[in-house]
């Protein structure tokens, strides 16, 4: 089984989604892609929505689906997370250290910002605040209003209204929501970065030198992680890219490449030179 953690905002219609989706059919695997809490198109009720460090969640969808899985004879479970889903994923991962290894054999992290603070920082400047910013709190806003009326005065409206960036956002919603201070509190904790010397089983972190919004600087390098950890860092790719063909192109590398890491880590090669969609 090949599980999907999607990134701030995505669902199972995202390009990734849909790459993976494909690639899993194509090899005949079993395939999930769990929803964060309001990203399936249905608002959940509770008093709080989902973050970038969000490992008790991703425990519980682990070990919900290993469990299911090895119930219909299923053996190996594999498990990758792209931007937020990578971070949350890669935390879960060094917050549980061998244990991990009862609920999935082997996970990738995509594109993700393992370093929080500085990821958080990158996408409030220029162009990024101009393009990313807006796209993710015009969609991020709504839902927000929406668990207000849920749960009248869980937290200052007018603020959350006036809020121009993620920073000022997370301040408002995500932090207290969730157990943090604040911003600056819930991006410092959150971030899996710090804790990937205590991974203990086949991980692969990989990340574009040229993210806009996930510095290389703020990269991980060798001295950053146990040895249960490989990093892939190219040139190009941006972020969730790796775009290959003419134009205007296609995504399938990804899950090929990601795919058959994960699979060839816990023993189960595949075949890499497959032909891509077009």
């Amino acid at each position: 089984m090949v599980v999907l953690f999607h990134g701030l905002e995505g669902s199972s219609d995202s390009h990734y989604a849909q790459a993976f989706a494909d690639w899993a059919v194509a090899h005949d695997l079993n395939f999930a892609l769990p929803h964060f809490r309001g990203c399936s198109g249905e608002i959940n009720h509770g008093p709080r929505a989902y973050h970038s460090g969000d490992h008790q969640e991703i425990h519980w969808v682990l070990q919900r689906l290993r469990s299911q899985h090895q119930s219909q004879g299923g053996q190996i479970l594999v498990a990758a997370g792209v931007s937020l889903g990578g971070n949350a994923l890669m935390r879960w991962a060094g917050l549980h250290g061998a244990a991990a290894l009862q609920s999935a054999d082997a996970i990738a992290s995509i594109c993700s910002p393992l370093d929080l603070v500085q990821s958080g920082m990158a996408i409030g400047k220029g162009l990024n605040r101009q393009i990313y910013t807006r796209m993710f709190l015009h969609s991020m806003k709504p839902k927000a209003l929406a668990k207000w009326a849920q749960h009248p005065g869980l937290f200052d409206k007018e603020r959350l209204m006036a809020a121009s960036d993620l920073y000022e956002f997370d301040n408002v919603f995500t932090a207290p929501l969730h157990g943090f201070k604040d911003t600056d509190d819930y991006w410092s904790k959150a971030s899996a970065k710090p804790l990937m010397k205590n991974i203990l089983m086949p991980a692969l972190a990989l990340n574009a030198l040229n993210d806009p919004f996930v510095p290389a600087s703020s990269l991980p390098q060798k001295a950053d992680v146990s040895t249960s950890v490989t990093l892939w860092q190219p040139e190009q790719g941006g972020h969730v890219g790796f775009a290959q063909g003419h134009w205007p192109g296609h995504v399938c590398a990804l899950p090929v490449e990601v795919g058959g890491w994960l699979m060839a880590a816990c023993g189960q090669p595949l075949d890499t030179k497959e032909a891509h969609h077009g």
